[in-house]
């Protein structure tokens, strides 16, 4: 069975059509649909009506699920499955709070780093006719291609680290924020870790720029002055409007996108009185690395192939 995926006509994003995703995947379904997210870096369902275990099941063919810490945000019973939210009953919140981070990558300050986001909208804000609460995304196949000759030549080779607390910190000071500082052992729980700053893509065989505003802090093989100086150029760069493409949401949407191949921000244009409920589930690179962050065998030969 042939998928019909339809491009956005963006630098990003396709639309899959009349698949239904509460039903098990075929395996040659997966396959183009990983293929697919490789390619288009955001893939959309639309009309969807999924429950919880259903998203977590779909979500987990493409790799090890994380559990996040923050227990009182799951679904009941199900660790897997975040609730995203801004609703609150009883006076207290349904779910956490998805906005406000600014651009970033999930997961890049992990050794392990993640491989796709699993989003399903059940309440999605609008006024006027539009959506609200819409989710941005960069495009860092293009944004390494659009680097000059002398850029990727200069940075070839070298990595970058990401630092937890780069954004822990940047949350601090939001206003009205009671975040102390991380402890010295919530530092030694997720200690800064490095990756390539030219990560080769394990689906495309193509390389993209894998340094985030969000948590990336220092090209390890340059000064600290070149170090800060070369970041301040790849963030703006990577965030220029030819690599940027918007989702917007509608009621039924199961949004994914690829983590290696983008970096996002959700945008916080909706009031607390305008409800919002999805429901998110993260999947890591289990398929491509290893715990250690080295790449398995099978991606390895993919990438020489390519």
């Amino acid at each position: 069975m042939t998928l019909r995926i339809v491009p956005s006509g963006a630098t990003l994003g396709a639309r899959v059509e009349d698949l239904d995703l509460s039903r098990p995947l075929s395996a040659d379904a997966f396959e183009q649909l990983l293929q697919a997210l490789g390619r288009h870096g955001v893939l959309s369902y639309p009309k969807q009506e999924l429950n919880a275990a259903q998203l977590r099941d779909f979500s987990a063919s493409f790799g090890r699920l994380e559990v996040n810490v923050a227990g009182a945000y799951q679904e009941p019973g199900m660790p897997e499955v975040m609730v995203l939210s801004n609703i609150v009953e009883n006076g207290k919140p349904v779910g956490m709070s998805d906005a406000g981070q600014d651009w970033h990558t999930d997961m890049s300050y992990n050794k392990m780093i993640a491989f796709t986001n699993v989003l399903y909208g059940i309440r999605i804000p609008h006024r006027d006719g539009r959506p609200l609460g819409n989710t941005e995304f960069c495009n860092m196949h293009a944004a390494y291609e659009g680097l000059s000759d002398a850029w990727k030549k200069r940075l070839d080779g070298m990595t970058v680290l990401h630092d937890f607390d780069k954004f822990w910190e940047m949350m601090r000071r939001e206003r009205g924020s009671t975040r102390p500082p991380l402890t010295p052992a919530q530092r030694a729980a997720r200690p800064p870790v490095s990756h390539p700053l030219f990560l080769r893509h394990p689906i495309t065989g193509r390389r993209v720029l894998y340094a985030n505003p969000g948590y990336a802090v220092r090209i390890n093989e340059l000064s600290p002055k070149e170090s800060d100086e070369a970041l301040e150029f790849l963030f703006a760069h990577q965030t220029r409007p030819e690599f940027r493409y918007a989702h917007r949401w509608e009621i039924g949407d199961v949004l994914m996108w690829d983590n290696m191949g983008t970096i996002h921000n959700a945008i916080p244009d909706y009031r607390p009185d305008e409800p919002r409920l999805i429901k998110r589930c993260q999947v890591m690179a289990t398929r491509f690395f290893h715990d250690d962050g080295t790449p398995r065998e099978v991606a390895r030969t993919e990438l020489e192939a390519a």
